[in-house]
């Protein structure tokens, strides 16, 4: 797996030229838009437009970073959606052990719920852990792990999935019955896509993928996004 890994590494490097060498990170990490120079990347941890509603520690900037791997399987979904004047925006990839904390802190403190109504309206606080929306330990922090979207190549425009991401409740499951049937196909396009270039989802969000030959697959990192 060492060799394979090491043996990627430089073929993509040979690709993508010398900007994939990232040495303010990991070893096997890189800034996606350094390999997908047009991404839309909206990291909503680094806003306030989260279930929070405040930026989250270890997010001090908007720059997306994901291992090597999984940033070249995105171009190739990128392209793909481009030759259909469609392109991919992503709200979160590589996430710190500290960020989870973070969800961990405020998800005990119970009065705390500025941002209720519009991520988990149905759903009581304290019941967030039990209904898994929220865990100890995400595969976000292990670099292969991303939440994203599609949207107009034209306008910048989400395509109508049916909740906004991070929505907690089954309306957000891929397999909820409840959508319009033009929200059914925008949800069915990009899982098709997602698993044609090599990424499992996460079936209660639509939103959620995982490259499935994860170069890092039990190891949870905490460095900063910067």
């Amino acid at each position: 797996m060492k060799f394979k890994t090491l043996l990627s590494t430089v073929i993509i490097g040979s690709l993508f030229g010398a900007s994939i060498i990232q040495k303010d990170l990991p070893k096997g990490f890189v800034y996606v838009n350094d390999i997908i120079k047009d991404l839309n990347v909206d990291l909503r941890y680094y806003s306030t437009n989260n279930f929070v509603g405040d930026t989250i520690d270890g997010y001090n900037s908007d720059k997306l970073i994901l291992t090597l791997e999984t940033a070249v399987k995105l171009k190739l979904v990128q392209e793909e959606l481009q030759s259909q004047n469609l392109c991919l925006k992503v709200f979160d990839g590589y996430r710190p052990q500290r960020a989870v904390n973070h969800f961990i802190r405020w998800a005990k403190e119970l009065n705390d719920t500025i941002k209720k109504s519009i991520f988990y309206p149905d759903v009581d606080k304290q019941n967030l852990f039990r209904e898994e929306y929220i865990a100890s330990r995400s595969g976000h922090s292990r670099g292969s792990t991303m939440d994203l979207t599609i949207i107009d190549g034209n306008t910048s425009i989400p395509l109508d999935m049916g909740t906004p991401y991070d929505f907690f409740g089954q309306e957000s499951w891929v397999a909820y019955q409840g959508l319009t049937e033009t929200q059914k196909a925008n949800r069915q396009l990009l899982q098709k896509i997602m698993l044609k270039h090599g990424f499992r989802n996460y079936p209660k969000e639509w939103w959620h993928f995982t490259l499935r030959e994860e170069p890092f697959p039990d190891t949870y990192f905490d460095f900063v996004i910067e």
